[in-house]
């Protein structure tokens, strides 16, 4: 009996990368929804944490590239909007668990540091790598399903955002690497010496 399911699946399966999108009603196509949803709730909840991150940054630089996250943030929100219309689903939102845990560390960081010290800089940069990298990870994920399910113009979509996440990972490293980190423990030395 559960040989003569598993043809059937397989087939179903392989039919839907050659119709270009799938029916909509296989576990992997409803996965692959939820995980838009939680991405959804996610970059909307950046649009609110990053400004705040953006107030409390030290350095211009950091200030700008945050910035430009922001605006980054907006479209990628709308490119999410766009893969919802591709697959036949309203854009909804569904909590995000992982992206509130780390707002919250961020915000954390942001309380526990001297304001205007580079230190904080370091913190700020450190909660939003980890941002970036959970991002990274679920954008690298999405694209795949996406290809899996035949969805090549969502999985393009997602593949744009995929491209930014990582663009901007290697830009705060860069920052931290350019002076910030040298300059936060600069703080510590003089903190010790007084």
């Amino acid at each position: 009996m559960a040989n003569a399911k598993t043809p059937a699946k397989t087939a179903k399966k392989k039919a839907a990368p050659s119709s270009g999108m799938g029916e909509g009603n296989t576990q992997l196509e409803k996965f692959f929804h939820d995980c838009l949803k939680d991405i959804y709730w996610a970059e909307k909840h950046l649009t609110k944490a990053l400004p705040k991150m953006m107030k409390a940054a030290t350095t211009d630089e950091l200030k700008t590239a945050i910035e430009t996250h922001i605006e980054q943030t907006v479209g990628q929100i709308g490119r999410l909007e766009q893969v919802f219309e591709i697959v036949g689903k309203k854009a909804q939102a569904k909590k995000c668990e992982a992206m509130e845990g780390l707002i919250k560390e961020g915000e954390s960081i942001i309380e526990e540091t001297e304001d205007g010290s580079m230190t904080r800089d370091v913190g700020i940069i450190m909660a939003a790598q980890k941002v970036e990298h959970y991002e990274i990870a679920t954008y690298g994920g999405l694209v795949s399903l996406a290809r899996t399910l035949g969805m090549d113009d969502a999985a393009e979509l997602l593949e744009q955002t995929l491209e930014e996440e990582k663009q901007t990972d290697a830009g705060l490293t860069e920052i931290a690497e350019n002076n910030i980190n040298w300059e936060a423990e600069q703080e510590d030395e003089t903190e010790e010496e007084e």
